[in-house]
């Protein structure tokens, strides 16, 4: 397993976290006329006003139960499956705000929003980077190719809703696309260099870039001993037996529960533990296949409400690093996306009067766990193309498939979720 030094920068914190990053993209192409000039926004301060720690929660929850029908679809129990609902979750509702008709409708439930531009969004990524205790920071960006027709309507609610950026490029030439991955690389500190070759660029078809990129800096509140790292069993879902690198804690105190089929514990980052990681731990006799079969957002949720201080005497958790990536064309069609997917019936014309259709989606994840913290990133790619077509003695020994989520406790939103069958894998 590939290994390397990440150099933690200096925060106002007497414990760091490492890095956890996500970042999204969607490509979309067509022909026609010309686009606005570039622009940079934040998110309006004034359209979320009005909104409250509610409306972020609620929306929070709306992307914990996609992110749950999301890996249920990916994951099968046997292999890696890292995903970020936040990341993919906020580049489909900028899609989103461009759709309308059964497009619109199709993306909206498999979002679980009620509005095709559900400003609540913009309250919950305010509301989910405003903390001191670790560095958590979201930005979107829109690429726009120049001459092709694009609506102002769109484009400002993008700006005001998701403080999207707005670029004016060739995207047929490699310096647009060179541009773009270095937009990614700077805003996922490196962890994700590029993507334009992921989304097909430079492209004559291409006609819009949408991208998203999260980043997460902290560290444990409670950093394991290095020196207590050492290689012990882990039997993979395939029933072999491996060694892997497994960390040891012993007597913390932990948020835990235990539910039925499996138990939770959650390791906080920073400070004041606002977020952390959540590992669902299956009981012996159940499988992780098994587990993600029924685990949904409010099983997750019942389970975080749940958990209660205790004295952990042993906690061993493998460190590990692990890649992965895949189409979500399927599993987005399989939840109920279809009309995007389909030239002459996706209905995209909010966002332009060009004949625009889905063409494809790709997610590719990093997740390092160490004796310091986390780090983590994800990029998601689409394209559009125009119509053409609880005991006295706790132990808890993480030395079997296991899930994770990362969370924010105060918008109770997941950022990542993974499922790990082989922590040697990479």
């Amino acid at each position: 397993m590939s290994r390397r030094t990440r150099v933690y920068p200096t925060l106002s914190l007497p414990t760091r976290v490492a890095a956890v990053l996500a970042t999204c993209a969607l490509v979309l192409a067509g022909c026609g006329g010309s686009a606005p000039p570039g622009d940079a926004a934040r998110i309006d301060a004034k359209l979320v006003a009005d909104l409250d720690a509610g409306d972020a929660r609620v929306v929070g929850g709306a992307v914990n139960t996609f992110g749950f029908d999301l890996i249920a679809e990916l994951a099968d129990g046997r292999q890696n499956t890292i995903v970020s609902p936040l990341s993919v979750a906020v580049l489909l509702a900028m899609v989103l705000a461009g759709a309308d008709g059964d497009t619109a409708a199709e993306l909206a439930e498999v979002l679980h929003l009620d509005d095709r531009r559900d400003v609540r969004m913009g309250a919950l990524l305010r509301r989910v980077s405003d903390t001191d205790q670790v560095t958590l920071s979201v930005a979107n960006a829109l690429w726009a190719d120049q001459g092709r027709p694009f609506e102002d309507d769109y484009l400002t609610f993008v700006r005001r809703t998701f403080g999207a950026t707005v670029e004016q490029d060739d995207l047929v030439t490699r310096p647009a696309a060179d541009a773009i991955d270095a937009w990614v690389n700077e805003n996922t500190e490196g962890l994700i260099p590029d993507i334009a070759a992921d989304l097909g660029l430079p492209n004559a078809e291409t006609v819009l870039v949408l991208l998203n990129a999260v980043y997460f800096l902290g560290e444990w509140t409670t950093r394991f001993d290095r020196d207590h790292t050492r290689p012990e069993p882990f039997a993979t879902a395939e029933g072999r037996r491996i060694v892997v690198p497994t960390m040891h804690l012993d007597g913390g105190r932990f948020g835990y529960t235990q539910r039925d089929g499996y138990r939770m514990l959650r390791l906080p980052y920073g400070e004041d533990g606002r977020y952390g990681m959540e590992i669902l731990l299956p009981d012996e006799g159940t499988t992780l296949a098994g587990l993600l079969g029924w685990l949904n957002a409010a099983e997750w949720r019942a389970a975080v409400d749940s958990l209660s201080a205790r004295i952990v005497d042993e906690l061993a958790l493998p460190s590990f690093e692990l890649r992965w990536q895949g189409k979500l064309n399927d599993a987005l069609q399989a939840l109920g996306t279809r009309s995007a997917f389909t030239p002459g019936l996706a209905n995209l014309r909010p966002m332009s009067p060009m004949d625009l259709w889905l063409e494809r989606v790709v997610h590719k994840t990093y997740v390092r766990v160490d004796e310091r913290g986390t780090e983590a990133a994800a990029v998601t790619g689409g394209a559009v193309r125009v119509t053409s077509a609880q005991p006295d003695t706790t132990v808890f020994r993480v030395d079997r498939p296991f899930a994770f989520t990362i969370s924010d406790q105060e918008t109770g939103t997941i950022l990542f979720l993974g499922a790990v069958t082989d922590p040697s894998s990479s």
